[in-house]
């Protein structure tokens, strides 16, 4: 293939890779089909390639012909349980789709992989190239950090960057910021345990319900004035179960909160204070109350310099029009996160709205009828090779790298 970004063949050839990985999507930490287009996608490029045990991850090792340390590239491989409803002639039929756009991921990271295959002998250093499934609530980085894809060069990565795609942003526009990039999530799961009895003789039992709602009423008001609105926490009780008849009262109840919070001192903080405060609110009942909280994804976060080192990256390459700073972290979630907790480095989004109209904006990922401008491939992949050569370039003193 022509291993020039601008080139249409290019771009012709990631396109096939992408439509191919799109038709066939895969759910969670075993995607075997994938991983075997993964494989062939990365045939004939000499690289040094690790198989994940717990997972069908593909790490492969890129050697530069000249000493240096080494840097990692990301893009996540899984898609989620929808039933695509787009009309695409290459629509996934097998009821999980591609709607976050992880195959665009794949087909960005594979193109980035051959560009810097392509120069090998004068890249100083390495390059780790993680493909990782397991991104959509399964905890992928997590498992293949514990499998050491943080080793697989045989030293640590002294940089990470990955970037993702939206389907509601303007194609080819890219984004970042300093700091927190996207928040954490965590699972608030509380239990609330009293003793049954007839409805017509309430004071014969222990009535959960009343304090469960009290505790739903309080905890919303417990995140405005406990946490500071400049570290801002945003909750939601999405699930409450209590009871079979109206006329029967319950012996207990269960209800669980998604929490977002922004900063690792919060994300602390909330998983000490809000177990303990429903708690409270159930003594003060004389219930009993099992509550327990845990942090699924910390908080994305990307360190100053390489955030810095990432937008100047991204407006070299393109144009400082085609680069925006975010005013404001979003408030989804990410596993990447869990990488930049180990290695400093920065994530960023890459829009890919063909016709955007912020009038009329298109379905967003996640969405069933969510859609993808496939010419968006090119330039993630420039940006991505570039990102790890220029990197690279930096560390070992190869003057003002360039583009």
């Amino acid at each position: 293939m022509s291993l020039d970004p601008a080139d249409p063949r290019f771009l012709d050839e990631l396109v096939a890779l992408r439509r191919r990985l799109h038709t066939t999507p895969e759910i969670g930490l075993h995607l075997p089909a994938t991983q075997r287009i993964v494989l062939e996608a990365l045939e004939g490029l000499d690289l040094e390639i690790t198989l994940g045990t717990a997972t069908t991850s593909v790490v492969a090792v890129l050697r530069g012909g000249r000493p240096g340390p080494v840097v990692l590239l990301r893009g996540d491989m899984d898609g989620l349980p929808l039933e695509e409803d787009t009309g695409l002639p290459f629509a996934s039929t097998n009821g999980a789709m591609h709607a976050c756009g992880h195959d665009l991921h794949v087909a960005g990271l594979v193109g980035a992989a051959r560009l810097l295959a392509a120069e090998r002998e004068t890249l100083p250093g390495t390059v780790v190239l993680m493909f990782q499934p397991g991104e959509e609530g399964y905890d992928g980085a997590g498992v293949m950090l514990r499998e050491g894809v943080l080793e697989a060069a045989g030293e640590r990565p002294i940089a990470a960057y990955g970037v993702h795609v939206g389907a509601d942003a303007p194609t080819g526009l890219i984004s970042a910021r300093a700091g927190t990039l996207m928040a954490a999530y965590s699972v608030l799961d509380v239990r609330v345990i009293g003793r049954g009895g007839h409805g017509s003789r309430p004071h014969q039992a222990l009535d959960p319900v009343p304090a469960t709602a009290e505790m739903v009423s309080a905890l919303y008001t417990r995140i405005t004035r406990r946490y500071s609105a400049f570290d801002p926490v945003v909750l939601t009780v999405g699930e409450i179960h209590a009871g079979s008849a109206p006329n029967i009262i319950t012996g207990q109840t269960h209800f669980r909160a998604g929490v977002r919070s922004f900063s690792t001192e919060t994300t602390a903080a909330l998983v000490e204070d809000l177990p303990s405060f429903v708690t409270a609110i159930g003594r003060a009942h004389g219930l009993t109350v099992d509550a327990t909280m845990r942090t699924v994804l910390p908080a994305t976060i990307n360190d100053e310099g390489e955030a810095a080192f990432f937008a100047s990256t991204a407006r070299a390459l393109f144009g400082e029009e085609e680069y925006l700073e975010l005013e404001r972290p979003r408030t989804g979630s990410e596993d990447f996160s869990r990488v930049l907790a180990e290695v400093p480095g920065a994530y960023g989004f890459i829009g890919a709205a063909s016709g955007y109209d912020p009038a009329d904006p298109p379905a967003s990922n996640h969405s069933p009828q969510a859609q993808f401008d496939d010419s968006v491939l090119a330039r993630q992949a420039h940006l991505l090779a570039t990102l790890a050569r220029r990197r690279l370039q930096e560390a070992v003193g190869d003057g003002d790298p360039g583009i």
